[in-house]
């Protein structure tokens, strides 16, 4: 039985800000439980240059991934000048323990936005498995031996997909599992599907086709999959084609869909064809919150619903009328912090949808995703520049750190380190 959401959130919340007896592992995008969360104590909330730095190692070449600890080792993804797509293995010194070429020929999107090193890492302690924008996936082992590579276009079609394939991978129970949300042309015959795979071995478990009528640009998702748990229940959320769908961790199949996401005024015109999802949702027990794009909605949905619910009133708690374009959204102690394109941070009551307050923070694009640990928000400007906010109903800017160079990763914390990977660098940032 689902617990009632209230009680479902000060029970998420009693987890996420107690104390914890030994450090916490970062072992994939999103933090220790997928929702950007941190139990870390201790951190600095101002750094620079020369303040707070325990290291920083220069980086064959930029990326948008995130870094994942495990331990005393910190894995990434990169390029070089040559083009190829790079896995790297740091130890908490800053000294480089090896780097493999995993494939090459990197492709740039948009300028500056990203390129094929996009997807983040995951690890699990033992292995590593990165995912790379030219579908080639691979599994290493902590000390950087080669144990399987599988390119995904070749098993599953070719990603025709505008700026690149940037989904991040989410390992579960020794499975992977991959959103698959590309292609173009006829809705029958377009490539767009979700697999889980064994994580051992890179043999598919499973395979499901993922319909949608969504055209044009709408078909493609630069957003990531997540899991959903609450301590009884548990499934995969894929995001995109304008909708966020439940699939049964055993074969994937449907558990429900839910739309609306993609909403336009002419009802002659379902789809806003220029409109993509990049946010990926969060989820905390009984509450999924899925953001759209650009002028579109943001949703609270229950999670136990049933086949379509598009329409259905009573498996939604509220929405929103404004959304974050690119950053994803991170719920704490009953409020939900979204971190909107133009760095304006808006803060909701995650029961009610109740706007809490909107305040304007650095005036700059916002790729990366808010983190929070140790009763403060980071929010992570494309310039480089992290606004620290204490969380809560009051707005209190604690700091804006500045290191100087461009960032689009979103920030890793672990054994008490703040890892901020910027385009030229990887920085330590601790308490000196």
């Amino acid at each position: 039985m689902m617990l009632p959401l209230r009680r479902s959130l000060l029970a998420l919340a009693a987890v996420c800000l107690s104390g914890i007896a030994s450090a916490e592992n970062w072992p994939g995008w999103r933090g220790p439980s997928g929702n950007g969360i941190s139990g870390e104590k201790n951190l600095p909330a101002e750094w620079s240059p020369t303040k707070n730095i325990a290291w920083k190692v220069a980086l064959p070449g930029s990326a948008g991934a995130s870094p994942v600890v495990w331990d005393n080792r910190i894995y990434l993804t990169s390029v070089n000048d040559a083009g190829d797509l790079l896995l790297i293995a740091i130890d908490s010194t800053g000294k480089q323990l090896w780097q493999k070429t995993v494939s090459s020929g990197n492709k740039v999107a948009r300028g500056d936005e990203g390129n094929s090193a996009s997807p983040s890492p995951v690890t699990d302690g033992k292995h590593v498995w990165t995912f790379m924008g030219d579908g080639v996936l691979a599994c290493y082992t902590v000390d950087g031996n080669e144990v399987w590579k599988a390119n995904l276009q070749d098993r599953y079609g070719k990603f025709n997909i505008q700026f690149g394939m940037s989904s991040t991978p989410v390992l579960e129970d020794g499975v992977l599992y991959l959103q698959l949300i590309h292609g173009e042309g006829n809705p029958k015959t377009r490539e767009a599907c979700v697999v889980a795979l064994d994580g051992a071995t890179g043999k598919q478990v499973w395979k499901v086709d993922r319909p949608s009528d969504a055209e044009a640009e709408n078909e493609h998702s630069y957003a990531s999959a997540i899991m959903y748990h609450d301590g009884a229940t548990k499934f995969l959320l894929t995001h995109g084609a304008d909708f966020i769908i439940a699939h049964d961790l055993k074969d994937g199949h449907e558990l429900w869909r839910c739309g609306g996401l993609n909403r336009r005024d002419d009802p002659e015109l379902r789809y806003d064809p220029t409109l993509r999802f990049v946010a990926s949702p969060v989820a905390v027990p009984g509450l999924i919150i899925a953001p759209s794009a650009k002028g579109h909605p943001i949703l609270a949905i229950k999670a136990d619903g049933k086949g379509d619910i598009t329409n259905a009133s009573d498996k939604r708690y509220w929405s929103f009328k404004k959304t974050p374009d690119v950053p994803t959204p991170v719920v704490v102690d009953d409020l939900a912090y979204l971190c909107m394109e133009n760095g304006n941070l808006t803060v909701l009551e995650a029961k009610t949808g109740k706007e809490i307050y909107t305040q304007a923070t650095h005036r700059q694009r916002h790729r990366a995703s808010p983190v929070y640990a140790d009763g403060k928000i980071y929010l992570t400007a494309r310039d480089g520049k992290v606004n620290v906010i204490q969380a809560g109903r009051e707005f209190k800017k604690l700091a804006e750190n500045d290191l100087g160079e461009d960032q689009s990763a979103s920030p890793a914390i672990s054994n008490g380190t703040i890892y901020m990977r910027t385009f030229k660098h990887l920085w330590a940032i601790r308490q000196q």
